[in-house]
């Protein structure tokens, strides 16, 4: 700041101290008629707001922003000057200033606006979802159920209520294959068959946890100097565990003598057949109160399934933006190369059937790739 501009910046704050506000007025705008800094358009625009004057105050602000788009206070004064004139664009302003509130407490000055902000955006954002929900009422009453999903994510994404996820996963992308959380259940016929053997299933997992060789191991195990700080927390730690019927295609012969028609079932389904990666099946096992990071998995060409067998009220798993609740016997299908977390916040145990399946989008030639890729490559996905 000049010496110049810094004289008329302090005699501007003097005038309007003594409630001067056109003198005060007057020497800001001599101090910006070389360009200004953002302190000069920030205290001329607290002027002209103090003067009555919103719409002088609005181009000044404006100008304060040209310099720091992202300024927590004057995007604050923006919205307040915005709403003071009905502006429509108002509630989208105080969106604009909340998503740049910084961290930590903040001066006490700050509460009342700030709890303005949050009512006239919350206002704006019902409003404005109701006005979009009802534009596309017609369409949705014709849609299909897997439509209507869509549709209504999509109407979540403009209102920044849910935000995009993307398949990442650790090891193999497969491209141009579709990115969904949870995959419709009309691409996968065989759940109905899957769900009414919930209690079989559930018969076996009691056997093999009652037999004395049943193979009860951690879920994740990895030597300690690899790079694998999401799951550093549950690296060989029995809170989550797994009895294997498949292991990277290889069958645990001790659970599976205890599970001949889960075993049966899991033959007519579309698994991978990757030498060293797959197929994989398994109870899994997580301790009460106990949660599984947020974490993505290693291959997009494969999908993952569960069938929910014990689970107490509560329960919950989230993949991306949609979180579900367990529920025994009502099998789902999602890409667990989407960032994915779940939860058990109560006293008792939870057990969940999953096992993997090929991406449905996938031709039997693209098959073949992924199967002699990650065969050749010797690194296949270390199971579920």
């Amino acid at each position: 700041m000049q010496p110049a501009e810094r004289s008329l910046i302090d005699q501007a704050d003097r005038a309007a101290g003594a409630g001067d506000l056109a003198g005060a007025r007057e020497l800001l705008k001599r101090a910006g008629e070389g360009g200004g800094s953002e302190a000069v358009w920030l205290r001329l625009a607290a002027v002209e707001r103090a003067a009555g004057r919103p719409r002088a105050a609005l181009v000044a602000v404006d100008r304060a922003l040209a310099f720091t788009p992202r300024d927590f206070a004057a995007l604050l004064l923006r919205a307040s000057l915005l709403q003071r004139l009905d502006d429509p664009q108002a509630g989208e302003a105080w969106g604009h200033a909340l998503a740049q509130q910084p961290a930590g407490e903040l001066p006490p000055q700050f509460a009342p606006v700030l709890a303005e902000a949050r009512e006239r955006h919350a206002a704006w954002l019902s409003e404005r979802e109701m006005r979009l929900a009802a534009s596309m009422t017609a369409v949705e009453q014709s849609a299909t159920p897997d439509e209507r999903d869509r549709i209504a994510r999509f109407r979540s994404n403009v209102l920044r209520k849910t935000r995009p996820y993307h398949s990442e996963p650790t090891h193999y992308h497969f491209p141009a294959l579709p990115e969904r959380e949870f995959h419709p259940r009309s691409l996968f016929p065989w759940l109905d068959r899957l769900e009414a053997a919930t209690d079989v299933i559930a018969e076996e997992l009691k056997a093999v946890m009652m037999s004395e060789r049943a193979e009860l191991v951690p879920y994740i195990q990895y030597d300690d100097h690899l790079p694998m700080d999401q799951w550093k927390p549950l690296n060989r730690n029995r809170n989550w565990t797994a009895i294997h019927l498949l292991d990277r295609g290889r069958p645990v012969s001790a659970n599976v003598e205890h599970c001949p028609r889960s075993m049966a079932l899991l033959s007519g389904l579309p698994q991978p057949q990757v030498p060293g990666a797959s197929p994989n099946a398994m109870f899994s096992l997580l301790a009460p109160n106990t949660a599984i990071p947020p974490h993505v998995g290693v291959s997009n060409t494969r999908l993952v399934c569960h069938l929910p067998l014990i689970v107490p009220e509560g329960c919950w798993f989230r993949v991306g933006a949609e979180t579900r609740y367990w529920q025994r016997g009502q099998a789902f299908v999602f890409d667990d190369t989407i960032e994915h977390e779940a939860l058990n916040p109560t006293d008792q145990l939870r057990v969940v059937f999953i096992f993997d399946v090929w991406a449905p989008e996938l031709t039997a030639a693209e098959r073949e790739a992924v199967t002699a890729l990650m065969a050749a490559d010797g690194q296949g996905p270390g199971g579920l």
